[in-house]
């Protein structure tokens, strides 16, 4: 089963209603995919892609024309995205025929969901709102609210926090012209500690059978995947818009993961 928990809530009531109704859809893509007693699946997995389409076209809809009426910044990326998404549902319509393996089927349409939902809902769809302007960002300063009483995850949070706050003192810097050098120096340190907190986490989270690991998981994948997919010409010719988006997307990521996720693993361990 696949829950919509707290960390994907990009606080757009009806948004995040549409949100849990594909979560839906993927479990019954899972059930379906678990059923031992039909054999013969290709009508269900019919029903699920025109399901899957039919939601797409609803949603996405919805999604572009909130982002419309906020003026939001990603709207160019969001429609791309959306729109790989169609095409790859439309393709599994186009080629599907009774002859084909229906498990094998249905385990590229499982994994595919999945690994496009929590990327797209984590690194994309929970900045649907949030942006502000730049001159009203600043950098977030850690205090006793983001403790998780876990003395190891607590101190390289705050390490986090730091890497922020030299995103910030960047973007903020009037005087620097060509800032492309720090930065990719920024990047290529966000994503090697976060890699290395990420790890940090998991292992402690196995250590006491954290029930939501897997999600966890999902999230911090999430989070290296929007890092690794930025476009390092478009970082090059718009600058200062890379350094403000990536300030946003750190912080809000940040703030949101740790305050309903990481700090229900403290909680976790205490009972």
């Amino acid at each position: 089963m696949y829950y919509f928990t707290d960390d994907c809530l990009i606080g757009v009531e009806a948004i995040d209603n549409e949100h849990r109704e594909l979560f839906r859809i993927i479990n019954d893509t899972q059930e379906l995919l678990d059923n031992q007693i039909i054999n013969d699946k290709y009508d269900r997995i019919l029903e699920m892609v025109e399901r899957l389409e039919q939601y797409a076209e609803e949603h996405f809809q919805h999604e572009e024309e909130y982002m419309e009426t906020i003026h939001h910044p990603e709207l160019n990326l969001q429609k791309r995205q959306h729109l790989f998404f169609r095409d790859k549902i439309n393709g599994i319509t186009n080629s599907f025929s009774s002859d084909h393996a229906q498990q094998e089927v249905l385990e590229d349409l499982l994994r595919y969901l999945v690994t496009w939902l929590y990327r797209h809902i984590i690194s994309s769809d929970l900045m649907i709102g949030k942006l502000k302007p730049s001159e009203e960002r600043c950098a977030p300063i850690f205090t006793d609210t983001y403790l998780t009483d876990i003395p190891i995850i607590d101190k390289e949070h705050k390490e986090l926090f730091r890497i922020i706050g030299d995103v910030y003192r960047i973007m903020t810097d009037e005087l620097a012209f060509d800032k492309y050098d720090e930065i990719i120096r920024l990047l290529d340190e966000l994503r090697e500690y976060t890699k290395f907190h990420f790890q940090d986490e998991e292992l402690y989270m196995e250590s006491i059978h954290y029930e939501g690991l897997e999600a966890q998981k999902r999230a911090h994948e999430a989070f290296i995947s929007r890092l690794d997919e930025m476009d390092l010409d478009h970082i090059d010719e718009n600058q200062q818009e890379t350094l403000e988006d990536l300030m946003e997307f750190l912080t809000e990521w940040l703030v949101n993961h740790i305050l309903h996720s990481d700090k229900k693993i403290g909680k976790g361990a205490q009972a």
